[in-house]
């Protein structure tokens, strides 16, 4: 019988041992970027819809690196989508330290599922820093 909580973990364990998904500045390798939309740290965890959009990009990573890419597919959080306002307005909180704290919520589900993502995602952007709020509404007109 598959003992699906004992593999995962197995693998799990050692893709973070040897970081599998870690891309090197310094590398030789083809470089590949991948960009999906960032997650809404809303406080209510990840749903299906989280899962279904960044799955068939996790797979065109997976693949790319088994072809020799050196291929960057981070995670960030974003504060500005209504669910992590809502979230922060509700909980009485600014939309940064809603994010901040739901982070570490958001962070394990992408990892317990197989996720393609470096375990350490505390350098990940995050659109609630002060220095993005004045350029990214600007930016996103063009």
């Amino acid at each position: 019988m598959y003992n699906f909580k004992e593999i995962e973990k197995k693998w799990q364990r050692h893709w973070e041992e040897n970081s599998a998904f870690v891309a090197l500045n310094n590398s030789e390798k083809p470089k590949y970027y991948y960009l999906i939309e960032f997650p809404y740290p809303s406080g209510e965890g990840l749903h299906v819809g989280h899962v279904r959009s960044h799955t068939a990009l996790d797979i065109m990573s997976r693949k790319k690196r088994m072809e020799g890419f050196n291929v960057l597919y981070p995670i960030g959080w974003d504060a500005f989508g209504a669910p992590a306002e809502q979230y922060a307005i509700k909980n009485k909180i600014h939309p940064k330290d809603a994010v901040r704290e739901n982070v570490k919520v958001f962070k394990k589900p992408p990892i317990c599922l197989g996720r393609a993502l470096p375990k350490e995602t505390s350098s990940a952007p995050r659109r609630s820093v002060p220095a993005l709020v004045t350029i990214l509404p600007w930016s996103s007109r063009l």
